[in-house]
């Protein structure tokens, strides 16, 4: 980080990401984090090893699934000793759960920690309404027969339709793909754009796994040996022919089951540590965590909801002294096409980055050939809280195959908020 200790990325490991209701319908954030974090202690030898820290994350998970990242350790082969916390910032989550052990790392408190997460929207958590859930309490704390029937009283069948978990922001009562249709409406986003920016992740997914560079970041399961979102003959054909997906009635919207993200399930999860206890451990140091920074947007009230990396990537550019263009690639999540073409018109825009960044000049243009190399969410696939580990994953291997260089890693989240990094080697 950029003060402390450096912290260093030794690798990371994922299963393929799968489409809702298939390979993992009935596996659940469990199964699939302890697939990955027991693939991630085979690769490092880290069998019986006390860490200093699991983190993990989910944003969709059952009650039950009190504390994820420590029942998923106790299964992994790591050590029992080895502590585990749970967390959740929706799409950032497990760029987040890297960011807290690598500034535990930072900070002394730990040598090595594991960061990652898990996500289904397969196996997701179905509860009563509120109205039978209050009879049922009212029963439970009831004394006698007599009472516990008193609670049923008026009781309708109706009662028993179950709600299952909501994907509008509880504020707007909109979609994620609705914000992101108004967000492409204000700055101009044709259809056709948002489609070839989905081709080219589609086959730069492709070309990365026809030569090899998955091979050991990518771990079977189930069956499956790779992301069974990927269309690696998809055309900008085949997508124009495909209907708007959220504005289904204005006859203006350009968002499609094509250019957004589906609905995912998978698992992802990096090794981190101090460079001394790499080297004890005979393990390559991929690259460093520099910085990292979170921003939030105020989207109730008319803000873009998936603009807030801007804003965090401004904020950290400046504490860093460094230009948008002082990277050699950019791992840019594709919530959406239209959403990582409004960033970068965004920063482009002398009248947003001033009003809006603070700074005198457009932070300026991005070559889009450096931007997501091998692919990204819109090919693999996105499972929320998985995102941002396989992102950092597969931008430490990149920068140490390319020798050295320096990556920025951008991620909008669900809620208004924006998660980025520095990783550097």
């Amino acid at each position: 980080m950029l003060l402390g200790r450096p912290v260093a990325v030794l690798g990371g490991v994922r299963i393929p990401f799968c489409r809702q209701n298939t390979a993992y319908a009935d596996v659940g954030n469990l199964g699939m984090s302890v697939r990955t974090l027991g693939a991630l202690v085979e690769r490092f030898g880290l069998h019986g090893q006390q860490l200093g820290e699991v983190a993990m994350g989910a944003v969709i998970k059952h009650s039950s699934d009190w504390n994820l990242g420590r029942e998923a350790t106790l299964s992994s082969g790591l050590s029992p000793l080895t502590p585990g916390i749970t967390l959740q910032r929706a799409c950032g989550t497990s760029l987040d759960s890297i960011i807290t052990i690598g500034n535990k790392i930072a900070t002394g408190q730990i040598e090595v920690g594991i960061g990652g997460g898990s996500d289904t929207t397969s196996d997701v958590p179905i509860v009563y309404g509120q109205s039978l859930r209050r009879r049922l309490l009212l029963a439970a704390r009831a004394k006698t027969t007599k009472e516990k029937l008193a609670a049923f009283k008026g009781f309708h069948p109706r009662e028993l339709k179950p709600e299952f978990p909501g994907v509008m922001e509880p504020r707007t009562g909109k979609s994620m793909g609705e914000h992101c249709e108004d967000m492409a409406r204000e700055w101009s986003i044709a259809r056709d754009s948002q489609d070839e920016w989905a081709v080219a992740s589609h086959q730069r997914l492709a070309a990365a796994y026809a030569r090899g560079f998955f091979d050991d970041l990518v771990v079977s399961f189930r069956g499956v040996s790779r992301d069974n979102v990927l269309r690696a003959d998809t055309s900008i054909e085949k997508l124009a022919t495909l209907k708007p997906a959220f504005d289904k009635v204005s006859g203006h919207g350009t968002l499609t089951a094509g250019n957004s993200t589906p609905l995912t399930d998978g698992a992802a999860a990096c090794l981190l540590s101090t460079d001394e206890w790499a080297a004890a451990h005979g393990h390559e140091v991929l690259c460093h965590v520099r910085d990292a920074q979170v921003a939030a947007v105020d989207f109730v009230h008319g803000e873009g909801l998936l603009m807030a990396p801007t804003i965090a990537v401004a904020e950290m550019l400046r504490r860093n002294g460094l230009t948008l263009q002082d990277f050699d690639i950019y791992e840019i999540h594709e919530a959406f096409a239209a959403q990582v073409l409004c960033t970068l018109r965004a920063w482009e825009s002398e009248d947003y980055c001033r009003a809006r960044l603070g700074v005198d000049a457009p932070l300026g243009r991005i070559d889009p050939a450096r931007i997501n190399p091998n692919g990204s969410s819109l090919a693999t696939g996105h499972p929320f809280a998985a995102t941002g580990a396989r992102i950092v994953a597969t931008a430490a291997k990149e920068l140490a195959q390319r020798g050295g260089g320096r990556c920025l890693v951008s991620i909008c989240t669900a809620g208004g908020m924006g998660v980025v990094a520095i990783l550097e080697r």
